[in-house]
């Protein structure tokens, strides 16, 4: 047992974390999302970021939030810390509202990242995984993917980064 990683109260053996994060590699979908996986991606150190990645490639879907259905924005960010072992709230209006605030020079892998879109009252949803990138689900017709804070349409719309527990 003391090679078990516990996270979020719960024990979690490595092998069952490593297959997590490592079972869309296996099945071949790990870089077919719009903006493909690159080699220097790895574990980054939170379980949340690690399962959202390992989403890459998922199929968006309006009101998704599983990989059998897809997923929207919010459904990924739901779906990946249900998986470990924290509810979260469902939309991202109200994942905005419920996390706890992060200064954007204190973002970690894990972290919440918003967006406000023009033209459009809900706010946009991503993962922080590290390195100044994120994981999400874009729009329809793409699938789960990375970005980066610093291309200049997310730097533009960026509102704030948020934790929870």
């Amino acid at each position: 047992m003391d090679t078990d990683t516990v996270t979020a109260g719960r024990t979690v053996s490595p092998a069952l974390l490593l297959l997590v994060v490592m079972l869309p590699a296996l099945l071949g979908l790990g870089g077919c999302g719009s903006v493909p996986r690159r080699a220097d991606h790895g574990p980054t150190g939170s379980p949340v970021a690690d399962i959202a990645a390992s989403q890459v490639g998922t199929p968006y879907r309006y009101g998704g939030s599983n990989p059998a259905r897809g997923f929207d924005c919010s459904g990924l960010v739901s779906f990946s810390y249900r998986q470990a072992g924290l509810r979260v709230p469902r939309t991202a209006d109200s994942q905005y509202l419920a996390a706890r605030p992060v200064a954007p020079g204190r973002i970690r892998p894990g972290d919440l990242v918003f967006f406000a879109l023009p033209r459009q009252k809900a706010l946009h949803v991503g993962i922080y995984t590290g390195r100044g990138e994120f994981v999400h689900a874009p729009s329809s017709g793409k699938r789960v993917s990375y970005a980066s804070l610093d291309d200049s349409y997310w730097h533009r719309h960026f509102i704030g980064a948020g934790r929870f527990p």
